[in-house]
């Protein structure tokens, strides 16, 4: 649905993009992720040529808006509804009326766009607020009206730019559900623009990582969850899977290691997902190979309806045994890096 090749986007001298590939399915939500002043907007608005690219090529739905004339750009860009940050909405309007400004900008028939606009904000589940003013509503309301009204050409794609940062962690979910939803329903292909690994854990199926201007990783979410390789991306993950001991786990290890068998010790880090994460694979390697397994640390979520573990383990055994039952993690799918060593 959207490709884009080679795009190099500069304001004087500072490249905000610099040789950007991506592509995005038709159907997909794809999360753009990254720290601030990374790239993020500048990218999302190329997608739209509200940044046209100093160089490279941007596809639409297999069009190249980069080559379209003026009118033709106008005319694909209805086909592209983007949500603000800051909802961007005309405080001297109804909620109905900002919702019916693209249709009116369109050329839409007053009854048809009436019509139009009742489907979308009963959508939206504000269809009790169609007489009230954004002051009158609250920062959730208003960001659903600005989702309403990038849906009010029928959009075949949505791009999303920081949509959900000015909104609290329950407000947040409930629009990344909403997303969801209308991403499920209409097989709209969503473009989803964020600082937060949270928002892409909820509701991206792929995301891509940009750094400085680059993409510098990118794959299906659970993947990227399971075996980052940037440090950028660990960074990010690390914001809601962290991989840094806490002191006072570190003083039951230290406890633990004094108190065990002079055996070997290590201590490993532990990442799987999907069925792994329902199989019991830790007992496995324990019956198998006579090893000591004590989890230290970690936590069990959802990423994408699909479980995903994460675990600090202290494994304890003669250096042969620990070698075969790291090398049968791993044979079942398993992410296993050992943190720290102590003979």
């Amino acid at each position: 649905m959207i490709e884009l090749q080679g795009i190099v986007q500069a304001y004087g001298a500072h490249e905000a993009l610099r040789g950007v590939d991506l592509e995005v399915a038709p159907g997909e939500v794809f999360g753009i992720i990254g720290r601030s002043g990374a790239g993020k907007s500048s990218l999302v608005r190329t997608i739209n040529l509200l940044n046209r690219p100093k160089s490279g090529k941007v596809f639409v739905g297999g069009r190249e808006l980069t080559a379209l004339p003026p009118a033709q750009l106008r005319e694909a860009r209805r086909e592209i509804g983007l949500v603000f940050q800051h909802f961007n909405l005309l405080s001297s309007r109804t909620v109905a009326q900002n919702v019916a400004l693209p249709l009116e900008l369109a050329g839409v028939a007053p009854l048809e766009a009436r019509k139009r606009v009742d489907e979308l904000l009963d959508l939206v589940g504000l269809a009790g607020m169609r007489d009230r003013y954004p002051a009158q509503i609250s920062g959730g309301q208003k960001q659903r009206v600005g989702i309403a009204r990038a849906l009010a050409n029928r959009p075949k794609v949505l791009l999303s730019d920081e949509a959900t940062s000015a909104l609290d962690p329950e407000t947040t979910r409930s629009i990344l559900g909403l997303l969801r939803q209308i991403n499920r329903e209409f097989g709209l292909t969503i473009v989803l623009i964020t600082h937060q690994m949270q928002v892409i854990k909820q509701v991206a199926d792929r995301v891509a990582v940009i750094d400085a201007g680059r993409i510098v990783e990118s794959g299906p979410v659970l993947e990227v969850f399971t075996r980052p390789r940037h440090a950028t991306t660990r960074s990010l993950i690390e914001e809601i899977v962290p991989q840094a001991l806490p002191e006072g786990v570190l003083a039951r290890i230290r406890a633990l290691m004094s108190g065990g068998p002079a055996d070997e010790s290590q201590l490993l880090r532990l990442a799987f997902a999907g069925d792994g994460a329902d199989r019991p694979l830790l007992s496995n390697v324990i019956r198998d190979h006579g090893i000591d397994l004590s989890i230290v640390h970690g936590q069990v979520d959802e990423v994408q309806g699909q479980p995903f573990a994460s675990l600090a383990v202290l494994a304890r055994g003669a250096r042969e045994k620990l070698n075969a039952a790291t090398a049968q993690l791993r044979g079942a799918g398993v992410v296993v890096e050992e943190v720290a060593h102590v003979g």
